[in-house]
This record gives C-alpha cells, structure tokens and sequence, in this order.
C-alpha cells in the first residue's frame, strides 16, 4: 500500500535466493561454486599474465585486464552472499546491506559497459587509422578512458542509490530473487515511487542507448574499412582482431537488455533468477576465455611466463 499510513518501517528483507528448489539445492550450490571460482581464477590469471609480460602492455590488453578486474568486482557483489544463503534457514539482508550490494553492482554493470564502448574505439583506430594508432591511442589517453569508465559507473550508480534511499517499506519483505533487484525494491516500497522509476529508466535508457550507439557506429566505420582491404587474409585478420570484442559485446548487451525487459514487471519467476544469474555470473566467466582461446600473442605469453617459471625452478634445484 503506497499511503501515509502509520505502519511499521521495513529494516531487512528475505531474499528467497533458489529456496523453492529444496531438492536441488545442493547441486546448485556446487553449480554456482564452480563457475564463480572459475571466473575469479581466470580473470586473477588474465590481470596476472597481463601485468608480468611486457608484450601484452599495450592498449587493447590494458583495457581487458580492466575489464577482468571489474568483472571481478562484479560477480562479488552478489554471489559470495548468494553461496552463503544455501547454508542458511532464514536468508536475510538488511536494508543497507540491499543498498550497498545494489550501488557495487550497478556501479560495475555500467562501468563495464563503459569500458566495452572503449574497448570499441581502441578497434576502431587500430583498423581504421592504423598510422596514427599509438598517437590516437596514447598511455594517458587510454588511462583517462579506464577512469573515466570507472566514474560512469559512479555517475550511473550514486542517483539510483539517492532515490533507493527516499523509499520506505512497510508491507511485504520478501524479494523473490538472489540479489537486491531494484524493480522488485520499487515493487514492495510502500511509498509513491514515480519519480525513483522515471530516474531509473532515464539512466538506464541514457547509458545502455549512448554506449550501444557509439559501439555501433564504430563498428559501421570498422566494416566499411575492413571491405576496402583487397585481400582475403587481410580481411580475415582484421576481422579477427574484432570477434572477440563483438562476441563479448553482444552477449552482454543481448542478455542485459533480455534480463531488463524481464524485470521491469516487478515480478520474478524462476526463469528470470537463472536468466540473471547467466548475465552476472556466467558471462563475467566467459569473458576471458572468450579474449584468449584464440588468441596467439595471450598463449605465446603463457608459453614465456612457463619458460620462466622452469628456469626459475631449475636454477632453485641447482642452488641447493
């Protein structure tokens, strides 16, 4: 009821999580624990390889070893609390708990979208101004980019929050999802939410249009220069240099926007937590793998780092 009544105000909230799935719950647990220690092992392994090899510093992998970390901070946010419920009775969450874990998720989610429409004009000027490249892509252009990703977030996230905490819950508890979803938030506040809905939906419309666009047009600028490459090898070579990218992109746009759409009702059915639980944890485990299956200079970097590490040891076993 959203009136000035005199009712008790709200402090926690029950996050039902997958507790209506008792028979399964032990699989899902280890489900969920596998791929979210996957994913932080491949994303600490990218940051890691990244870092110590001096073939990979340049601006394409600066901005996927960020991309890696905010993956990282993604997927954490949400799933170490959603592993730690499977063990608990009563799976509840304070009210700034649900607060903080919205503002981390959504800081993340936006600065990851930021980040890919960096991503996609660093591809643009590598492929379509190749000779001015590492003056178009300089060390403190490509820093400000991966900062000024990190302050999108920040600027997408810090309004939702403001009018998250104007709202007041008096009547149901209850949140029938595994995270502090904000349509479901809007759903059970007891107060009038109008002007919290047309904030989010402006942001969210503004940052997801704004940053599809820009990957859009860069990728039109990308075709048209790759069709005037008159060879098939070349062709194919600067095709490459893009699939990754395209594929990562289109994955976390198409199930963003799927997992959106979904929400927007106020209501949450089974289909909709496991929909959300592949765009927060599953695609953040693809993304690495999908930069570095088929990609020579990241394996040729493994082979270096490998290398070391047997000399490294074989000059210890002589030592001694």
């Amino acid at each position: 009821m959203k009136g000035g009544r005199n009712i008790t105000e709200i402090t926690e909230f029950i996050l039902l999580g997958f507790s209506d799935f008792p028979r399964i719950t032990t699989l899902l647990f280890i489900i969920f624990l596998i791929i979210y220690s996957t994913t932080l092992t491949v994303n600490l392994c990218l940051i890691v390889l990244i870092r110590m090899d001096s073939h990979l510093h340049t601006p394409m992998y600066f901005f996927l070893s960020n991309l890696s970390f905010i993956d990282l901070c993604y997927v954490t946010s949400t799933v170490p609390k959603l592993l730690f419920s499977f063990f608990q009775e009563k799976q509840t969450i304070s009210f700034v708990g649900c607060i903080v874990q919205y503002f981390f998720f959504s800081m993340m989610a936006a600065s990851e979208s930021c980040l890919m429409t960096a991503m996609a004009y660093d591809r643009y000027a590598a492929i379509c101004n190749p000779l001015v490249y590492s003056s178009m892509m300089s060390p403190t252009f490509c820093v400000q980019m991966v900062l000024g990703s990190y302050m999108g977030g920040l600027t997408c996230s810090l309004p939702q929050i403001c009018a998250l905490m104007q709202l007041q819950f008096c009547g149901s508890n209850v949140i029938k999802h595994f995270l502090c979803d904000v349509s479901l938030l809007l759903h059970l506040s007891c107060t009038d939410t109008f002007f919290a809905e047309v904030l989010f939906v402006i942001i969210a419309t503004v940052f997801g249009i704004m940053n599809a666009l820009i990957i859009l047009i860069s990728y039109i600028y990308i075709i048209l220069s790759i069709m005037k490459i008159t060879s098939t090898k070349g062709r194919f070579k600067a095709f490459n240099t893009c699939a990754s990218h395209l594929t990562a992109v289109s994955l976390f746009y198409i199930s963003g926007v799927f997992v959106y759409l979904r929400s927007s009702s106020g209501v949450s059915s089974s289909f909709d937590r496991f929909a959300s639980m592949f765009y927060i944890v599953v695609i953040p485990m693809l993304n690495p793998l999908i930069y570095t299956l088929r990609n020579k200079e990241i394996k040729d970097a493994m082979k270096r780092l490998q290398k070391k590490s047997l000399i490294s040891c074989h000059n210890c076993h002589y030592l001694q």
